[in-house]
């Protein structure tokens, strides 16, 4: 299925891609698919105020995998802003990329370090979703 046919299946539709490089996008989409992954969060600097990439609560968007092409459809449940240090477990355990928070801040604290500055202040957007549609089962 090409992209344009999920668009037009999800009209206003977004899409985005999971982690900053091609195995760690696999690894996300797969959490995700096997049920672990039902949130994530990206620095707030991100998504500057009106912007089409920010997450909205009824959205349905789609995570591209890392060469561009569809992978799933998810539906945003809630979105909040949070400060990293302020992070609860309950969050980071919900991304489901580690089993502890202490385990979480390590590897956020290094993705954020390669991907525009780290600060333990940094504000965080923060979404809960839920997967609406494998592409992959469809190929």
């Amino acid at each position: 299925m090409t992209l344009k046919d999920v668009l037009t299946r999800y009209p206003g539709a977004q899409t985005f891609k999971f982690g900053d490089s091609a195995s760690m996008s696999a690894e996300l989409l797969g959490l995700v698919r096997a049920g672990r992954k039902t949130a994530t969060c990206g620095a707030l600097r991100d998504y500057p105020d009106g912007s089409t990439e920010t997450p909205m609560v009824g959205r349905r968007d789609i995570a591209l995998e890392w060469d561009g092409r569809p992978a799933l459809v998810i539906e945003t449940l809630e979105v909040t802003v949070s400060r990293f240090c302020d992070m609860t477990e309950a969050f980071a355990l919900a991304e489901g990329e580690n089993e502890t928070l202490e385990g979480w801040r390590e590897d956020h604290r290094r993705y954020f370090e390669r991907n525009g500055g780290f600060d333990p202040e940094m504000e965080l957007l923060c979404e809960r979703f839920r997967l609406i549609e494998d592409l992959a089962s469809e190929e």
